[in-house]
Protein backbone atom coordinates (compact mmCIF):
# COMPACT_ATOMS: atom_id res chain seq x y z
CA UNK A 1 0.00 0.00 0.00
CA UNK A 2 2.78 2.29 0.91
CA UNK A 3 4.88 1.58 -2.52
CA UNK A 4 1.50 2.83 -4.47
CA UNK A 5 0.73 5.28 -2.39
CA UNK A 6 4.28 6.62 -2.91
CA UNK A 7 4.39 6.00 -7.01
CA UNK A 8 1.36 8.08 -7.06
CA UNK A 9 2.51 10.64 -5.20
CA UNK A 10 5.75 10.71 -7.07
CA UNK A 11 3.77 10.87 -10.28
CA UNK A 12 1.16 13.52 -9.16
CA UNK A 13 4.66 15.46 -8.53
CA UNK A 14 5.94 15.25 -11.86
CA UNK A 15 3.10 15.74 -13.36
CA UNK A 16 3.15 19.23 -11.58
CA UNK A 17 6.25 20.18 -12.53
CA UNK A 18 5.91 19.23 -15.89
CA UNK A 19 2.42 21.26 -15.99
CA UNK A 20 4.15 24.02 -14.47
CA UNK A 21 7.21 24.07 -16.88
CA UNK A 22 4.75 23.42 -19.53
CA UNK A 23 2.74 26.81 -18.69
CA UNK A 24 6.07 28.93 -19.05
CA UNK A 25 5.99 31.17 -22.40
CA UNK A 26 8.72 31.81 -24.84
CA UNK A 27 7.98 35.81 -25.10
CA UNK A 28 9.95 38.41 -27.44
CA UNK A 29 9.55 41.91 -27.56
CA UNK A 30 10.34 43.89 -30.88
CA UNK A 31 10.89 47.35 -30.90
CA UNK A 32 11.86 51.64 -31.17
CA UNK A 33 12.93 53.86 -28.96
CA UNK A 34 14.18 57.50 -29.25
CA UNK A 35 15.03 59.70 -26.36
CA UNK A 36 17.39 62.02 -24.62
CA UNK A 37 19.33 62.91 -21.16
CA UNK A 38 20.77 65.75 -19.33
CA UNK A 39 20.88 65.00 -16.25
CA UNK A 40 17.65 63.12 -16.23
CA UNK A 41 16.87 60.66 -18.90
CA UNK A 42 14.32 60.20 -20.86
CA UNK A 43 12.91 57.62 -23.76
CA UNK A 44 9.94 56.72 -25.32
CA UNK A 45 8.66 54.04 -27.87
CA UNK A 46 6.38 51.64 -29.34
CA UNK A 47 6.77 48.04 -29.98
CA UNK A 48 5.04 44.41 -29.70
CA UNK A 49 5.01 41.56 -27.99
CA UNK A 50 5.09 37.75 -29.32
CA UNK A 51 4.76 34.44 -27.31
CA UNK A 52 5.04 30.96 -28.14
CA UNK A 53 1.67 30.74 -27.21
CA UNK A 54 0.50 32.98 -30.69
CA UNK A 55 -0.46 35.95 -28.51
CA UNK A 56 0.38 39.41 -29.48
CA UNK A 57 0.35 42.77 -27.70
CA UNK A 58 1.01 45.91 -28.96
CA UNK A 59 3.16 48.11 -26.42
CA UNK A 60 4.11 51.70 -25.44
CA UNK A 61 7.60 51.83 -23.95
CA UNK A 62 8.94 54.78 -21.51
CA UNK A 63 12.61 54.43 -19.58
CA UNK A 64 13.40 57.41 -17.25
CA UNK A 65 16.03 57.85 -14.83
CA UNK A 66 17.97 60.43 -13.38
CA UNK A 67 21.89 60.17 -12.90
CA UNK A 68 25.32 62.10 -14.89
CA UNK A 69 23.88 61.63 -18.78
CA UNK A 70 24.13 63.62 -21.49
CA UNK A 71 22.85 62.95 -24.64
CA UNK A 72 20.48 61.60 -27.38
CA UNK A 73 19.84 58.01 -28.95
CA UNK A 74 17.60 56.55 -31.62
CA UNK A 75 16.93 52.72 -31.35
CA UNK A 76 15.36 50.80 -34.45
CA UNK A 77 14.35 47.49 -34.67
CA UNK A 78 15.39 46.38 -31.07
CA UNK A 79 14.82 43.02 -29.77
CA UNK A 80 14.28 41.69 -26.20
CA UNK A 81 13.47 38.26 -24.55
CA UNK A 82 11.74 37.80 -21.65
CA UNK A 83 12.02 35.06 -18.86
CA UNK A 84 9.56 33.98 -16.49
CA UNK A 85 6.50 34.45 -18.11
CA UNK A 86 3.68 32.71 -18.07
CA UNK A 87 0.39 35.23 -19.29
CA UNK A 88 1.40 37.76 -22.03
CA UNK A 89 -0.40 40.26 -19.46
CA UNK A 90 2.85 39.75 -17.45
CA UNK A 91 5.04 42.12 -19.32
CA UNK A 92 3.77 44.80 -18.57
CA UNK A 93 4.88 47.31 -15.59
CA UNK A 94 7.59 48.89 -14.54
CA UNK A 95 11.42 47.02 -14.76
CA UNK A 96 14.25 48.54 -12.95
CA UNK A 97 17.35 49.61 -14.92
CA UNK A 98 20.65 50.50 -13.89
CA UNK A 99 22.89 51.04 -17.23
CA UNK A 100 26.42 53.03 -17.70
CA UNK A 101 27.15 53.86 -21.67
CA UNK A 102 29.51 56.00 -23.88
CA UNK A 103 28.48 55.94 -27.63
CA UNK A 104 29.10 58.39 -30.95
CA UNK A 105 27.25 57.81 -33.92
CA UNK A 106 26.20 54.20 -34.79
CA UNK A 107 26.39 52.19 -31.36
CA UNK A 108 25.32 48.80 -30.00
CA UNK A 109 23.32 48.30 -26.82
CA UNK A 110 22.73 45.67 -24.13
CA UNK A 111 20.96 45.37 -21.56
CA UNK A 112 18.90 43.47 -18.86
CA UNK A 113 16.15 45.01 -17.15
CA UNK A 114 13.77 43.04 -14.35
CA UNK A 115 10.81 42.72 -12.35
CA UNK A 116 10.22 40.70 -10.07
CA UNK A 117 10.77 37.04 -11.50
CA UNK A 118 10.49 38.43 -14.88
CA UNK A 119 13.52 39.21 -16.73
CA UNK A 120 13.32 41.24 -20.07
CA UNK A 121 17.14 41.16 -22.19
CA UNK A 122 17.67 43.93 -24.21
CA UNK A 123 19.55 44.88 -27.34
CA UNK A 124 19.24 47.12 -30.21
CA UNK A 125 21.12 49.20 -32.94
CA UNK A 126 21.05 52.78 -33.20
CA UNK A 127 22.39 56.12 -33.61
CA UNK A 128 23.11 59.12 -31.21
CA UNK A 129 25.41 60.48 -29.10
CA UNK A 130 25.82 59.53 -25.27
CA UNK A 131 27.87 59.59 -22.44
CA UNK A 132 26.76 58.32 -18.31
CA UNK A 133 25.14 56.62 -15.53
CA UNK A 134 21.78 56.53 -15.00
CA UNK A 135 19.25 54.69 -13.14
CA UNK A 136 15.61 54.77 -13.35
CA UNK A 137 12.80 52.40 -14.46
CA UNK A 138 12.11 50.64 -17.85
CA UNK A 139 8.17 50.74 -18.45
CA UNK A 140 5.69 48.49 -20.51
CA UNK A 141 1.98 49.25 -20.90
CA UNK A 142 -0.46 47.93 -23.07
CA UNK A 143 -0.69 50.68 -26.61
CA UNK A 144 -3.68 52.20 -25.79
CA UNK A 145 -4.15 51.74 -22.57
CA UNK A 146 -4.11 53.66 -19.21
CA UNK A 147 -0.36 54.37 -18.30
Amino acid sequence: MRKTLFIAAFAAAALFAQNASAGELSCNLRFNLKGWSAFYKHSEGNGIVRCSDGSTLPVKIEAKGGGLTFGKSNIRDGQGKFSSVHNIRDVIGGYATAEASAAAGDAVKAQVVTKGPISLALSGKGKGVELGVAFGSFIISEAGGKH
